[in-house]
């Protein structure tokens, strides 16, 4: 009977160090998926800040060009003619 009874203990005692070992694990994984929510996040973050500043960017050298500069002049002219085009499809359909 006493043999029983320890390998009841042993079992009990087991069980308890996985439950322990799960409760361990769920926590780190708790504390995970907040890093990778917050990771996810700031990537996100970045994200938009970088294509502020690709838009700034863009900006900036069409002001450039406008102002003078010979780098990127084909590149306005090209917008300057889409836009053009925008306005005189506009028109077209006002008159319509």
């Amino acid at each position: 009977m006493s043999n029983i009874e320890d390998i009841v203990d042993s079992l009990e005692n087991k069980i308890s160090k996985v439950l322990h070992k799960l409760e361990l694990l769920k926590l780190a994984n708790s504390k995970l998926n907040k890093e990778l929510e917050i990771t996810r996040q700031a990537i996100q973050n970045q994200k938009v800040q970088i294509a502020n500043w690709e838009e700034k960017y863009e900006a900036l050298k069409m002001a450039n060009t406008i102002l003078g500069s010979d780098e990127n002049k084909r590149e306005t002219k090209l917008k300057i003619n889409a836009l053009i085009r925008d306005i005189d499809h506009c028109i077209a359909q006002l008159s319509d």
